[in-house]
């Protein structure tokens, strides 16, 4: 099992879908890492030379920001915008969506399981 940027890829898959494991690195990233460093669409992980894992390291470490470090900046970017007051921050405070969208039905992923109102009757 490789261990590419503190994650345990998985070995039997194809690189590129492989390095969609890494937080910060998706399908174009991962296409763009692969034709960086050479290797051809239909290698698997487990078919990897170490040369190859290393250079995959090195490219990574040098050009992307991932998994913690990424982590760390959004949760700052968020902290940010908290302690400035703006509306955006506000609505991460109470735990609301964030981008505009209803909160009158649905949105029950950021409100969290739907808790009855004392006194409501159902119609």
């Amino acid at each position: 099992m490789a261990r590419i940027a503190g994650v345990n890829i998985p070995t039997h898959k194809r690189v590129e879908i492989a390095l969609t494991y890494i937080h910060g690195i998706g399908q174009t990233k991962a296409k763009e890492i692969c034709t960086k460093v050479g290797i051809p669409d239909d290698r698997r992980v487990n078919d990897m030379t170490d040369d190859e894992v290393i250079r995959i390291r090195e490219v990574i470490d040098n050009d992307y920001m991932v998994e913690g470090e990424l982590r760390r900046e959004v949760a700052m970017n968020i902290k940010r915008l908290m302690d400035l007051g703006c509306y955006k921050g506000l609505r991460h405070r109470k735990g609301l969506p964030v981008r505009g969208q209803r909160t009158h039905t649905n949105a029950r992923t950021r409100k969290g399981k739907a808790r009855p109102i004392a006194g409501k009757k159902k119609a």
